[in-house]
């Protein structure tokens, strides 16, 4: 299966097309290629007898010229699952489209090999090629939906011309609408409105097409005209035997609108029956619970405690801690707001501040009196580095080396001990706590560049120890799931995104003024980081310390993470307990992600918010299914309303289908799948004495 390529966010104006065809010669060739592939797939019968229902492959050919929109539908079938099969425009050694090329015969039966083509436009090959001939005759001849992934409004996709009542150019901000056929069809899963990005104001981001329709197209999503009528944006044109999907404005995979149409896309290209699902995520991970976090000092800019910090070790420089007030408010919101916060805790970081202040510790009390108001996830009992023994005389540190030169390292015994202590307080205070899931201090323990260039040694036997499966990892530096040691037993990482909500900051005035210190140029009093960063920009100015946090940074990092949760990431989000003290300042971007969620989606897709270890699994099944496909192990379609898939045992297959669906069992069928988004899906394997899994689909 290929993989979706890297591109600079951005949308650019599609190209003009070529001249229309003329339909006489259009329709010639189309008559030529149909009766080729009629001739090439459908087996001979006796007079009178009903053809057999075809065979479709449960794949989708996607015809790419590299532009942005054919990325975008990409990254959609990639980041979901589903099998496809690209051909690059661009490469003279790509395969010729023919009828043999597109379905053959299987066991005497007629084959389709793809249930569904996106195509770059609607004439990809040439609108009087042999290759479109082809491609028109196979769709015909086996009901197959083509997506045309970016074209302009004219006749040829069922729309009239922009100069007859339509419109063309930005549409930054513009606001469109599901129409009542948009929600019956591939849209159910969206409220109705979609906003088009406007990040950037100096910048045009969408560029597009919005036409009156014409006899045969069924609008799914369209934006007012000035007459008061209705210009489409995204419909179906049904004409000739065939059905297309017409979209009508530039996109890529990293715009906001997109990202919200992506799903309904698939559903229609694939009919409603596809391999893969696609879920909306949302889970945040609060790290440090107990303990006091250092503070950011605005004056020597930089945080105290940290060895490239001079002028003391931050030990008693005004920490950043939670209160009671702040534990009972968290409690509040979770309830207000629906949603659910891990509370990745420090036991023994508690304990040791409750010695130092007589032996009291309200914060403690609140959570523990609320303990079964959230989930709890072991950060170990101190928050002790568990990596090499770091040299902090350098800067930036080192891992100190034993006269021999060779590395010093944490013991396995101390490393076992902090998971051990930490579990062991939890359970003395009735703290619901999965010993299988490890958050380490710093994710320590873990390869940390450059410094430590592999895991601790010791780490695999400390994790084995205790019954660790599933331990977190920064995504930032480490985006890919893998193994902690070695064998069937060992651990897994599970990637987090870390929220660009700074753990050193209690007030919006504290976050402000490091932003800047880190995202301003020297000239304007910054670090300079930015510019010696060639992944970074600068701002062209300071933010205003009384005003940034709320009019810039919490906006931005919330955009950011909703990205997260458009793109079926089931990575937690990971913050600091300093976010939900002083000045609360996690909870602006957890209202903007929820409320512009839930603006956007019908109350049939809920945000999902997996606990560590099912996102750990998530990501397991996603792996091990994707390395199914690359080996070409997995078989899969459709015959009538009967679905059939096989796969290698022990992998999971990720299917896809319309409500109603049923699987067959080795005696009767039972109901497939949980609902989500208007359709139900599932992660499956075949049932006790079964071979592969077999769905029968609704009859309509």
């Amino acid at each position: 299966m290929d993989s979706s390529r890297s591109r600079t966010p951005g949308a650019a104006r599609p190209a003009a097309r070529g001249a229309r065809p003329s339909a006489r010669g259009a329709s010639r060739l189309a008559a030529l290629a149909a009766a080729a592939l009629l001739a090439t797939v459908v087996p001979s019968a006796q007079a009178g007898a009903a053809p057999a229902a075809p065979r479709v492959d449960l794949t989708v050919l996607v015809v790419d010229d590299g532009g942005g929109a054919v990325e975008a539908i990409t990254a959609e079938l990639a980041g979901s699952g589903v099998p496809y099969r690209r051909i690059d425009l661009n490469d003279p050694n790509r395969p010729v489209l023919t009828a043999a090329f597109l379905g053959d015969t299987v066991d005497g039966r007629p084959r389709a090999k793809y249930q569904g083509v996106v195509l770059p436009h609607e004439a990809a090959f040439g609108p009087d090629s042999a290759e479109q001939a082809a491609l028109a005759a196979y769709e015909r001849g086996f009901g197959i939906p083509q997506v045309d992934a970016s074209t302009w409004a004219h006749p040829g996709v069922g729309l009239d011309y922009t100069t007859d009542g339509g419109w063309s150019g930005v549409l930054d901000g513009a606001r469109a609408y599901v129409t009542p056929a948009g929600h019956a069809g591939p849209f159910r899963d969206l409220r109705g409105t979609v906003t088009f990005d406007d990040n950037d104001p100096g910048v045009s981001e969408s560029y597009g097409y919005a036409g009156r329709p014409r006899a045969g197209y069924t609008s799914y999503l369209d934006m007012p005209a000035a007459d008061g009528g209705r210009m489409s944006l995204i419909g179906e044109y049904a004409h000739d035997g065939r059905r297309e999907l017409v979209v009508t404005f530039a996109s890529n995979p990293y715009q906001r609108q997109f990202r919200v149409l992506a799903r309904g896309i698939v559903d229609w290209l694939t009919q409603g029956v596809h391999l893969g699902q696609s879920r909306d995520y949302l889970s945040v991970h609060v790290d440090d619970v107990l303990a006091p976090d250092a503070r950011w000092d605005t004056v020597r800019d930089c945080t105290p405690g940290d060895n490239d910090c001079p002028g003391g070790d931050g030990a008693e420089e005004n920490p950043i801690r939670m209160t009671a007030a702040d534990a009972a408010y968290a409690a509040a919101w979770q309830k207000s707001s629906g949603f659910l916060l891990d509370l990745v805790y420090n036991g023994g970081q508690g304990e040791q501040w409750k010695t130092e202040h007589g032996g009291s510790d309200p914060l403690a009390a609140r959570l523990l009196a609320d303990r079964a108001q959230y989930r709890w996830i072991n950060h170990t009992y101190t928050h002790a580095f568990l990596g090499c023994v770091q040299d902090t005389t350098t800067v930036p540190w080192s891992c100190a080396k034993d006269a021999s030169g060779a590395v010093r390292w944490t013991s396995r015994s101390e490393i076992s001990a902090q998971i051990r202590d930490n579990l062991d307080w939890a359970y003395g205070k009735g703290v619901p706590v999965d010993r299988g899931e490890l958050v380490t201090g710093e994710h320590s323990g873990l390869k940390t560049l450059p410094q430590q260039p592999a895991d601790n040694p010791n780490l695999a036997g400390a994790l084995a120890d205790n019954g660790v499966k599933w331990t977190a990892s920064d995504n930032s530096r480490e985006p890919r799931q893998r193994s902690v040691g070695t064998g069937t037993g060992a651990a897994r990482t599970v990637p987090r995104h870390p929220m660009n909500v700074y753990y050193n900051a209690g007030t919006a005035a504290e976050m402000t003024d490091e932003y800047n210190w880190i995202y301003t140029s020297r000239a304007d009093g910054g670090s300079g980081l930015c510019e010696n960063d060639p992944a970074s920009t600068c701002l062209p100015a300071p933010l205003d310390p009384a005003t940034g946090y709320a009019a810039y940074i919490a906006p931005r990092e919330a955009r950011t993470a909703l990205a997260h949760v458009l793109g079926n990431d089931p990575r937690p989000h990971y913050v600091h307990q300093s976010n939900l003290a002083e000045e609360r300042l996690l909870y602006p971007v957890l209202d903007q992600v929820l409320a512009d969620y839930r603006a956007l989606y019908a109350d049939n897709t809920p945000l999902v918010n997996l606990r560590q270890k099912d996102a750990g699994t998530e990501l397991s099944r996603r792996a091990d299914w994707a390395q199914a496909l690359a080996a070409g192990q997995v078989t899969a379609y459709r015959i009538g309303d009967t679905v059939t898939v096989k796969a290698p045992a022990g992998v999971a297959v990720p299917v896809t289908a319309p409500e109603g669906t049923r699987r067959q069992l080795l005696l009767g069928t039972a109901a497939f799948g949980t609902p989500y988004a208007g359709t139900r899906s599932a992660w499956t394997t075949p049932e006790l004495l079964q071979s592969g899994i077999t769905l029968k689909l609704p009859t309509t």
